[in-house]
């Protein structure tokens, strides 16, 4: 639950030798740029060295045109290439230019196929016409319209029968509708086609050129291989062209993009005179080889320090965390990194999410199954989801073997229990006598993770130096002394049949732990020093709190009943694969074990989905608002991804 210390670090010098600095820093890869106004406040004097990168069009123009070639150009290693801006500009325009002309003669043979290719699909539904279109499309005296007409609009016609030039000849069928043509005289031409087009008449262009329908399909077979074979060819032209250069391509791409990377670093740097300042931050581990390297350049003043220190410039954050809460940064990513001197709930997120997703998911076989899954999914899809999946599939059968359940066969671990000296499993999760104890032991959950939550807060607070806070907050040593007393006076009274509830009991452990966090806010100014910390009227504070005291204690109730969610998915996972069995005795015989098969894998996907969202929502509304805010920036250094 940490993250990793970093280092402010300043660099000043003269502007001659502020390409070889940014190189350095841009090759490190380790280097996070930052204002330079965010660590000195008179800067009126400092000009800005660049507001536009330069690199950014040649760059897109490139990447557009190598885009259109659907080929992938890996990016390599070019810290030993270093040709000017002119070249990798000229480069630019002239590959992009090379490679439009060859994808625009690929795309003039694809348009000319497709057309074709149309043309044919059209024709053919005239094929049994005798005649030639171009003679019949120009006619003196009548029109005729080639077109389909959908089959609903063919019955329509017989409102019209009395019109004789309303006829519709049919050629060809398809499943909706009729190919073929109508005419009419050339004076009422116009108001046939209004009934037409009432009736959803769709007109086709046909392309006659003095042939018969039956001889322009023939032509149209004969130029689609052609067309094909021009295809192919442009295809080649690219293909080779592609090859033949690519190593060149590689090159200049690379550089452009570590150029376009190197770009933001200064655009970052202001200028005063003929000195530039960078600004920005280093991991700790990393400080002294970016020292070394910065010290060779003349010129250079050098000025590190440490985060800690510069609390106020809001250092970024850089996560570090072991093998098990690794994955899950994932989670606390999604919510908002911490701030630099915030704690790294990670591993916390880890264990809870873990623990309670085995408990709601709990079962032997489809844990395991889970387990398989996400391993798959992290290594052929590369999806970091699958390396949460695949610890928490492990937790959801270590806790089906407590709970005796395989592939929802609640006795198939009885004998293993036997062994252990139990005479049937310890845990009948369907069994109405434990309904109780699991919603009850799911409260017991909820209680226990929200302390721990509460302790995280202290501790946090502490680290922060916010001691108002950790004392009096409705998450810190108030909060905690308040929730707590409840909770156990509530325990002992009711279940425990101790009498606790005494008068000092309460005034000691709950009344006035309240009282302090409903005076928390001028509390926690007065202990952290602040000058002003009444409020302006005690009259309008208090009103106001009362309000808001009511909010607090709603908080307390329904963060810890929402861990009811961990009992009823319990139940409800027993509930779902017992519907199962339900029906697949029903069916019987083959169909028995077909049911449970498919059974199985529908509750698998739907409770493993829906597992995932509620633990993930205890996480981040219940415990996470009791001690986390999420509200630093990531650690984002430039860097060039290589393949």
């Amino acid at each position: 639950m940490a993250v990793s210390s970093m280092q402010a670090v300043n660099v000043i010098g003269l502007m001659e030798h502020i390409d070889e600095v940014i190189t350095v820093l841009g090759e490190s890869g380790v280097f996070h740029p930052d204002d330079v106004t965010s660590f000195y406040k008179d800067v009126k004097d400092f000009t800005h060295l660049q507001t536009k990168n330069s690199y950014a069009e040649p760059l897109t123009n490139l990447k557009s045109a190598l885009n259109q070639t659907k080929r992938s150009f890996p990016l390599t290693d070019v810290s030993d290439f270093s040709p000017s801006f002119e070249e990798l500009e000229s480069f630019s325009a002239t590959t992009t230019a090379e490679i439009d002309a060859l994808i625009d003669k690929r795309e003039s043979a694809a348009v000319q196929l497709e057309t074709v290719k149309q043309n044919l699909s059209v024709t053919n539904h005239f094929a049994g016409l005798g005649v030639e279109i171009e003679k019949v499309l120009k006619m003196k005296y009548m029109k005729a319209r080639f077109g389909r007409l959908p089959k609903d609009s063919m019955q329509k016609l017989e409102a019209y029968k009395d019109n004789d030039y309303v006829d519709f000849a049919v050629c060809t069928e398809d499943k909706t509708h009729c190919w073929g043509v109508y005419f009419a005289p050339k004076d009422k031409v116009k108001e046939i086609d209004k009934i037409f087009e009432g009736l959803y008449f769709e007109q086709t262009d046909l392309v006659g050129d003095n042939e018969t329908p039956n001889e322009r399909i023939k032509e149209y077979k004969q130029q689609i291989p052609q067309l094909e074979k021009e295809l192919k060819k442009a295809q080649k032209s690219i293909d080779k062209y592609l090859d033949e250069n690519k190593e060149q391509i590689t090159r200049y791409l690379s550089k452009l993009e570590e150029l376009y990377l190197y770009a933001g670093i200064r655009s970052k740097a202001l200028q005063h005179n003929n000195s530039f300042i960078i600004v920005g931050w280093v991991p700790t581990e990393n400080k002294k080889q970016l020292k070394r390297r910065l010290k060779k350049i003349r010129s250079i003043e050098l000025d590190f320090s440490d985060a800690k220190e510069e609390m106020d410039k809001r250092p970024p954050v850089k996560l570090k965390n072991c093998f098990l809460a690794k994955p899950f940064e994932f989670y606390t990513e999604m919510y908002g990194v911490p701030k630099y001197n915030e704690i790294d709930p990670s591993l916390f997120v880890a264990i809870t999410y873990i623990v309670l997703f085995g408990i709601m998911f709990a079962d032997l076989g489809q844990g395991l199954i889970l387990s398989i899954v996400g391993i798959l999914m992290y290594k052929i899809k590369k999806m970091k989801i699958g390396k949460i999946l695949f610890p928490c599939g492990i937790s959801a059968a270590i806790f089906g073997t407590i709970f005796g359940s395989v592939f929802g066969f609640e006795h198939q671990l009885d004998p293993l229990f036997r062994m252990f000296g139990f005479k049937e499993k310890p845990i009948e999760v369907m069994s109405s006598q434990n309904t109780n104890t699991i919603i009850l032991g799911a409260i017991g959950i909820g209680v226990f993770l929200l302390i721990i939550a509460m302790f995280l807060n202290v501790y946090t607070s502490f680290r922060q130096k916010n001691i108002g806070r950790a004392l009096f907050s409705t998450s810190g040593i108030a909060g905690i002394i308040f929730y707590c007393a409840t909770v156990f006076g509530l325990v002992a009274e009711l279940f425990l049949g101790m009498h606790v509830m005494t008068l000092p009991y309460i005034l000691g452990l709950i009344v006035l732990p309240f009282i302090l966090v409903f005076f928390s806010e001028p509390l926690t100014d007065l202990v952290n020093g602040e000058k002003d910390w009444q409020p302006e009227s005690w009259g309008g504070y208090i009103v106001e709190n009362l309000f808001e005291s009511i909010e607090v204690l709603l908080g307390y109730v329904t963060n810890t009943m929402s861990f009811l969610r961990v009992g009823a998915f319990v139940l409800v996972h027993a509930g779902m694969m017992l519907v199962v069995f339900v029906l697949a005795e029903t069916v019987g015989g083959v169909g028995y074990w077909v049911i449970i098969v498919i059974g199985n894998a529908l509750v698998m996907v739907l409770e493993a989905l829906l597992v995932a969202i509620q633990v993930l929502r205890l996480e981040y509304y219940e415990m996470f608002s009791r001690f986390y805010s999420g509200e630093g920036r990531p650690f984002e250094p430039v860097k060039l991804s290589i393949d």
